[in-house]
């Protein structure tokens, strides 16, 4: 069976996060992905442990799965060539330099769409390719903070404790992903067109577009949403509750399913109460009913409340660490984690990719690769360059 992207060819000039998780996404649906590496020392992210495996940092495995690694010296006139040549044989190019310096080098985008008229050329940035700040640098901890997310993450704005940041790099990941949403609709574009494009894919406006609800929030209400810990600022109760024994996350989406979670919790008396009566009217006296519910909670256990309401079908969940979320019952059935080989026999631990397709499956055939691994097989097969012609640009240190 073919995987949905099988005939798609990638080059992957990105590094860090956002891009290589946009170009890893490509490979698990099918695309011969081939990653761009500055020689000897290759993307930032390997050196980013620990822990380790065989060298390579858990943080470089968890993003460049399915990709062959060529190593190519872009400041180098000859490596330049290189990347031209290849740019002639692919669909995609994707890119987050600092903006300008991929024409710096003369691999921009008006340069590389001439080549190849049917390129797909995705640059990310910081703030992307125009206006009075799109030549600064930024790391994701800086565009969460400056794009909103960590004005609305952390403890509730009465309590203890200020803004914090996720505990992931969601401004990369969120990037990656809409460069990856972009980028297919790149090519739809194209099949009817007959020609490629060059898309602008900034981390922080992505950071703004999904804060979602509460930009609307906003934007309609006009009130500056703020920090809420766990709640939710339109649902209630949607937030996490102590038990006697630990934690439990409560999702309560509808009035139905409030009736249903005072029953569980045999708290008729509140659901009864006309100030709780509708969705509504429990945000706007939710003051009130949390410490009903959380008085109620502390009485029993977790396991204890869980059972109650998922009995009644209600929303919620243990509050799991990322061991037992990858360990459970639940990991083993979904085949949450898998292992690919890489060229040295070893098996490398991945987690899946949360997609299933009914007729064409993911594709997990390639683990990480070590740096300029597959430079020689790439050059050969791509661009017909002999050994000899390898060994020179190796001994001149362009590859």
């Amino acid at each position: 069976m073919t995987a949905p992207l099988d005939s798609l060819r990638v080059l992957d000039m990105s590094r860090v996060l956002a891009g290589p998780w946009a170009a890893q996404l490509l490979g698990d649906y099918g695309a011969d992905v081939i990653k761009i590496e500055r020689p000897m020392t290759g993307d930032d992210t390997r050196q980013w442990g620990p822990p380790w495996l065989d060298g390579e940092s858990a943080y470089y495995l968890s993003t460049n799965r399915n990709k062959r690694s060529v190593t190519v010296n872009i400041a180098a006139l000859e490596g330049q060539a290189i990347i031209k040549d290849l740019v002639q044989h692919v669909d995609v190019l994707l890119e987050n330099f600092k903006v300008g310096t991929m024409a710096k080098f003369g691999l921009g985008s008006d340069e590389l769409l001439e080549l190849n008229p049917k390129l797909i050329y995705c640059s990310i940035s910081v703030f992307g390719q125009t206006g009075s700040r799109a030549k600064e640098p930024g790391y994701d901890a800086m565009i969460q903070a400056s794009g909103g997310l960590m004005s609305i993450t952390g403890s509730a704005q009465h309590e203890a404790g200020g803004p914090q940041k996720v505990g992931v790099a969601i401004a990369d990941i969120m990037a990656g992903m809409y460069a990856t949403t972009a980028i297919l609709a790149a090519l739809n574009s194209r099949a009817r067109r007959g020609l490629g494009q060059h898309i602008d894919v900034p981390l922080y406006d992505s950071q703004v577009a999904w804060l979602a609800n509460q930009n609307m929030n906003f934007l309609i209400g006009g009130n500056t949403p703020g920090r809420m810990g766990t709640a939710h600022p339109n649902l209630v109760p949607y937030q996490a509750f102590a038990t006697s024994d630990g934690d439990l996350m409560l999702a309560v989406g509808n009035d139905q399913q409030f009736l249903n979670c005072c029953n569980a919790l045999d708290l008729q008396s509140v659901s009864g109460d006309a100030r709780f009566e509708t969705a509504s009217s429990r945000v706007e006296n939710r003051d009130v009913l949390i410490p009903l519910l959380q008085s109620r909670f502390l009485q029993d256990s977790t396991q204890h409340w869980l059972g109650a309401l998922r009995e009644k079908g209600v929303p919620a969940g243990p509050i799991n660490d990322i061991a037992e979320v990858l360990t459970n019952d639940h990991a083993i059935e979904r085949h949450l984690v898998r292992s690919i080989q890489n060229s040295k026999a070893e098996a490398i631990p991945q987690v899946s990719n949360p997609v299933e397709f009914g007729a064409t499956p993911v594709s997990y055939k390639r683990a990480p690769p070590f740096l300029g691994e597959h430079t020689n097989e790439v050059l050969s097969e791509w661009l017909g360059y002999s050994d000899a012609e390898i060994e020179i640009l190796r001994q001149s240190d362009v590859i």
